[in-house]
């Protein structure tokens, strides 16, 4: 109960002039040991008469610099293995989406595999009315979201992609869903010529996931893939 620790005994036992003496005894101790030295503070050299002694200032200085670019690098680095996840991640996609055996299956593919394979809550395919009766007739038994002629462009105007965060999701994309949206990826796409409008949307309740300023290379990739996917299934 009241022992001391091992922390506290070994405090009691080894004294300031040990220490000293250990160090001198070792020299090249900081050698071995670099990181000790971010933690010393060296004493400031007494020039007298009110001279400041700027190399003491001089290396906090550098010291606070180190500080910053250890943490600039250790951002970066997460940021590296971030992307290189999130790419892994849209490779397998993209190989999901070529392995569909019919067009029900890539629909159904896109709209449940695609948010598990990118880690996302959900992700949608919204095609604006067709006059090609095919599309109305796979609509009506995969899913796939039918709106307006016009809609799309009335979402993202004439851009491919757009990011958009802190958001309300739209019922008209995500359907029942749209509650839990709070960050949302649309990514337009050009099926053919004559097709009907596109869009692809992915959509998270982490309000912060997308925003405008990220890269959208990735996600217009897998917008190229889808098309040619639907492409090839409906011969267009």
């Amino acid at each position: 109960m009241g022992g001391k620790t091992p922390h506290s005994a070994l405090s009691d036992a080894l004294t300031a002039e040990d220490v000293a003496t250990y160090l001198r005894e070792t020299p090249d101790f900081l050698q071995q040991h670099p990181d000790v030295v971010h933690h010393l503070i060296p004493p400031p050299e007494n020039r007298g008469n009110g001279v400041a002694d700027l190399q003491h200032f001089m290396l906090l200085k550098l010291r606070r610099e180190v500080a910053d670019l250890t943490a600039q690098q250790e951002e970066l680095i997460a940021t590296a293995r971030a992307n290189i996840n999130n790419q892994s991640r849209v490779h397998a996609a993209a190989l999901y989406l070529m392995d569909a055996q019919s067009f029900e299956h890539l629909i159904q593919t896109i709209t449940t595999d695609l948010a598990v394979l990118l880690d996302l809550d959900l992700a949608c395919l919204v095609m604006e009315q067709p006059e090609d009766s095919r599309l109305v007739l796979h609509a009506e038994r995969s899913g796939l979201q039918l709106v307006e002629t016009g809609a799309i462009s009335q979402w993202i105007g004439k851009r491919d992609i757009i990011l958009r965060g802190n958001i309300q999701g739209m019922a008209e994309i995500y359907g029942p869903a749209a509650p839990i949206v709070r960050s949302e990826a649309l990514v337009r796409l050009q099926i053919a010529p004559d097709a009907p409008a596109g869009l692809l949307a992915f959509a998270s309740r982490d309000a912060d996931l997308f925003h405008p300023g990220q890269g959208t290379e990735l996600l217009s990739f897998l917008a190229r893939v889808v098309e040619r996917c639907i492409r090839n299934w409906l011969t267009l």
